[in-house]
Order: C-alpha cells, then sequence, then structure tokens
C-alpha cells in the first residue's frame, strides 16, 4: 500500500524542467524559445556593463564570430554585484551596440543569484552546484546535456578553444 501511494506520489510531481523548456525575453522584449537551441552548444553568461570584466564583451564577440556555427553565446545582464548593470534593457541594447558590436543573443535583465534568482539560473545552479559569484561568471551547455561552470577570470576564447 505504502509503495503504491509513492508511486501516485511521483507520478504527480511535476517533472524537472529542461533546459530547452525555457522562454525567456530578449533585450527588445521578444520572446526567445530556448527549444530552438536543442543539439547545440551554449555559453551562457551573466553580464554587467559597469564590471572590471565588461571588455569580455569583445571576447564574447569574437568567439561568436569565428565560433558561431559551434557555441551559441547567450549573455543575461544582472545587477546582483556591485549594482554594475544599473541600465534599462534599452540602455544596455544601446551600450552593447555602441561599444562592442555586439550581435550574439542578448537577454532582457535578470537577477543570477539570490530570493529572485531566474529560474534558468536555478537550473544551472541545479545542474552544477554553482552559482555566479560575480560579473561575466559563464556556462557552457553541450549537446549531450553535461554543464560545466566556469568562473569570471576564465575569457570566453579559453573556452571556445575548449570545444573546437
Amino acid at each position: 500500500m505504502k509503495t503504491a501511494f509513492l508511486l501516485i506520489l511521483i507520478a504527480m510531481m511535476p517533472a524537472a524542467p529542461s533546459l530547452y523548456d525555457f522562454k525567456i525575453n530578449s533585450l527588445e522584449g521578444k520572446s526567445v524559445d530556448f527549444s530552438q537551441f536543442k543539439g547545440k552548444t551554449l555559453l551562457i553568461v551573466n553580464t554587467a556593463s559597469e564590471c572590471g570584466y565588461t571588455p569580455q564583451y569583445a571576447d564574447l564577440q569574437e568567439v561568436h564570430k569565428q565560433f558561431g556555427n559551434k557555441i551559441t553565446i547567450l549573455g543575461f545582464p544582472a545587477n546582483n554585484f556591485g549594482g554594475q548593470e544599473p541600465g534599462s534593457n534599452a540602455q544596455i541594447a544601446s551600450f552593447c551596440q555602441k561599444n562592442y558590436g555586439v550581435t550574439f543573443q542578448m537577454f532582457e535583465k535578470i537577477s543570477v543569484k539570490g530570493d529572485d534568482q531566474h529560474p534558468l539560473y536555478a537550473w544551472l545552479k541545479e545542474k552544477t552546484g554553482k552559482e555566479p559569484s560575480w560579473n561575466f561568471c559563464k556556462y557552457l551547455v553541450k549537446p549531450d546535456g553535461s554543464v560545466t561552470f566556469y568562473p569570471s577570470k576564465v575569457k570566453p576564447m579559453e573556452i571556445a578553444n575548449e570545444v573546437k
């Protein structure tokens, strides 16, 4: 009887979300369905416009330019660390375009840690046991579902060279 009850409870529990179940708005406010990224290697990065690591935008753009057919860059502005991303989505988009010529996919500003952590970053934390400790932390998600965390100091090109 107990076993049957437990099986019923387990069957009623919602399945853990897949990365490809997420739908998140771009900086321009358009919904982006993550199912389009199935089978691709993703580099997910929490970004900020006023950080010492902000020049990594140029590195991310270079990876996108050189290896865009192998690695898809997904940028997530966040204001969790030192208030270093104070701008609106429109201001962030303008900053990224004007200063770094960013053409890779950028998303609306979210929270990457804390009580209001976005579900995507909760999912990444669940997969790696790590959450961002500062701006420009990176998660490499491979098509096989494996996820690797990289701290801010690791440059995007170093990760791209591992993937090639």
